[in-house]
Parts: C-alpha cells; sequence; structure tokens
C-alpha cells in the first residue's frame, strides 16, 4: 500500500524541477519523476531499494 508522504530529493533546484520523489510503503518505497507525476511511480521492495541506494553510493 502506497503512503502519501512523498519527499523531494534535496537535489532539487529552487524552482522544484529536475528531481525526483520518494515515499515509503508496506514494503518497501516508491519513486515518481516531480515533473510526471500523473504518470505513476516505481516500486521496489525493501531489499531492492536498499541494493540501488548502496550501488548508487559506492558509485
Amino acid at each position: 500500500m502506497m503512503t502519501e508522504d512523498w519527499k523531494k530529493s534535496s537535489y532539487s533546484n529552487g524552482t522544484g524541477g529536475d528531481c525526483v520523489e520518494v515515499a515509503g510503503t508496506d514494503t518497501g518505497a516508491a519513486v515518481r519523476d516531480t515533473r510526471n507525476r500523473e504518470l505513476g511511480h516505481l516500486e521496489f521492495t525493501a531489499g531492492e531499494w536498499t541494493t540501488l541506494l548502496n550501488t548508487l553510493a559506492s558509485s
């Protein structure tokens, strides 16, 4: 189930563009493009989300 507690990326520019938002779900996390919210979101399990963040942190 989706929460409505979306958090905007700290890398967002001052006008709110060029960023993504992340929300917690019952099973992990969801990500969406702030410029195209109406197109939906991607959902990740907790394990997938952890792997993604670890991979990005190490690159």
